[in-house]
């Protein structure tokens, strides 16, 4: 499996690196990584005061030509009805998105002595997992501590782990 990564705004080389550092290491794959994109037109919905995640989904599957396709964008996303989304993912399909907007807070609900940036780190590359899990066919699981779990809220993401539980696992392979 290729995954192309397509950052869209201004993403820090930082969120880069860790979101391919996470890919490889979980689904263990080549991680190419485009030059920047600007926002999509008409992405932008002013009166929510966010962009709609679905174009940059469309964006990162027309420029990635991986067999995977993820944008990243530090932009505030929604989709549908939902407040906001920290990703989305259309289920096996090739092109997801992730946004670092709501990921970047300076606590974890007091889960660890992990500095922010450590913190953020890990938000990162459990979310780009995740939502690759979704372009590969999972869906969301039950265990807590799998990175597939539903999490709507940081403090759900940060107790999740950023490895795939056994059946998961099992169902990529």
């Amino acid at each position: 499996m290729h995954v192309d990564i397509v950052p869209v705004g201004d993403v820090p080389a930082v969120v880069k690196r860790e979101a391919s550092s996470g890919l490889r290491s979980v689904y263990d794959c080549e991680v190419t990584l485009h030059d920047g994109q600007e926002v999509p037109d008409g992405a932008y919905d002013p009166g929510r005061q966010q962009y709609r995640a679905e174009e940059f989904i469309e964006l990162a599957s027309r420029i990635g030509n991986g067999t995977k396709n993820i944008a990243i964008t530090g932009h505030d996303l929604y989709y549908r009805r939902r407040n906001y989304v920290f990703g989305l993912a259309y289920l096996s399909g090739n092109g997801s998105v992730i946004s670092t907007y709501r990921l970047q807070t300076s606590t974890d609900g007091g889960f660890s002595n992990k500095p922010a940036s450590e913190i953020f780190a890990d938000r990162v590359r459990k979310e780009v997992i995740h939502e690759i899990g979704h372009t590969l066919g999972l869906e969301h699981c039950d265990n807590k501590r799998c990175v597939m779990n539903f999490s709507p809220t940081v403090r759900e993401v940060d107790i999740k782990e950023q490895t795939l539980c056994g059946s998961c696992q099992k169902q990529v392979l």
